[in-house]
């Protein structure tokens, strides 16, 4: 099915101005009449000045009427439609909830625990096509940092802004934000959901594995990722590089380790996989990977027309229609005076 429109019909106000024109040339042309009269004769003026022509100033601003009708025509963009497609875009949704609790500023892997998810989190949206992204951030409490959405630009946006100290309380509250994210997914949405807890495991706040477990009879899968090595790394409480570590009670540096066995439990009751990331990768897109092979359902369809724009053969007709007017001169040629190009040129 074929179609033709404006992009910007709001523009055609602007021919407006056209007739303002014609009625000041009309009153300019009326004007320079009257004077010839009261200067003398009309026909011993015409012999006195054989070169002025009377139609030419008429052709020209035609000529330029025409262009500027063809230059608002082009600004308004005509656009013609080539084809209907229908759009049926198929996906899942996927939540991350990712920990921002102090202890994933240790620098066992590099630079930080937190910056290295960040970046993977930042990769796989660029793997993204049709599937929905959410975005959760948790320490001892959790908050929807970005709703489901496929607006990956803003994806990256909100995930720049995020550090440790977006939320106000600390601890690793791991079950908050496992419930939080089965709360966060689109209610009528019957395709499958997945979930990615990005961690270190610390959890000493709820029961995670309870969560998960819910999670799975709701039909959405857990998975894991656990960031930071066994032997764990201090807690460092200046720039990233800082000597300066956090401490505990007695003045001993707190070191924090990878709960590998709690991440474990946590993905085996919700169904998922567990991935241990590394200073060579943190495991996302492996695990986004089998994450892919979950059934795809419609997330919306839509028609549309593919348009392609038109204006700039408008834009050549007002400019060809500019050229015309400068090479039409005001006066007649004195080579071409015998020659009737635009009528009788008195």
């Amino acid at each position: 099915m074929e179609s033709f429109r404006f992009a910007h019909p709001e523009y055609f106000y602007l021919l407006l101005i056209i007739p303002v024109f014609i009625v000041l040339y009309i009153i300019s042309r009326i004007n320079r009449s009257r004077s010839l009269r009261l200067f003398g004769d009309h026909a011993l003026i015409a012999q006195l000045m054989p070169s002025v022509s009377t139609n030419r100033p008429f052709i020209k601003f035609t000529l330029w009427m025409l262009a500027l009708g063809f230059l608002i025509t082009a600004i308004a963009q005509p656009q013609f439609g080539s084809k209907l497609l229908n759009s049926k875009r198929k996906g899942i949704e996927l939540i991350i909830a990712l920990d921002v609790s102090n202890s994933m500023l240790a620098e066992d892997i590099k630079p930080n625990r937190l910056e290295r998810a960040k970046r993977a989190i930042a990769k796989l949206t660029e793997r993204l096509k049709d599937d929905k992204l959410g975005l959760i951030v948790f320490a001892g409490q959790a908050f929807v940092q970005l709703p489901i959405t496929t607006d990956y630009v803003s994806a990256k946006l909100f995930l720049d802004a995020i550090n440790t100290n977006i939320v106000p309380v600390q601890g690793t509250a791991i079950g908050a934000a496992i419930q939080l994210a089965v709360k966060s997914f689109t209610p009528d949405f019957n395709g499958s959901k997945a979930i990615i807890v990005i961690t270190d495991g610390e959890n000493h706040e709820d029961d995670a594995v309870g969560a998960a477990k819910e999670a799975l009879e709701k039909k959405m899968v857990v998975h894991t990722i656990g960031m930071g090595l066994p032997q764990g790394a201090p807690i460092p409480l200046g720039l990233p590089g800082s000597q300066d570590f956090l401490k505990d009670k007695n003045n001993n540096i707190v070191v924090t380790k990878l709960d590998e066995t709690m991440l474990s439990q946590i993905s085996v009751a919700g169904g998922g996989s567990y991935i241990r990331a590394n200073n060579a990768e943190v495991g996302l897109n492996n695990l986004f990977n089998e994450i892919e092979k979950m059934e795809k359902s419609e997330l919306s369809s839509r028609e549309y027309s593919e348009y392609n724009d038109q204006f700039p053969l408008f834009l050549l007709l007002a400019f060809l229609l500019i050229l015309i007017d400068f090479l039409i001169l005001d006066r007649k040629n004195k080579w071409l005076r015998n020659f009737k190009l635009f009528g009788n040129q008195k």
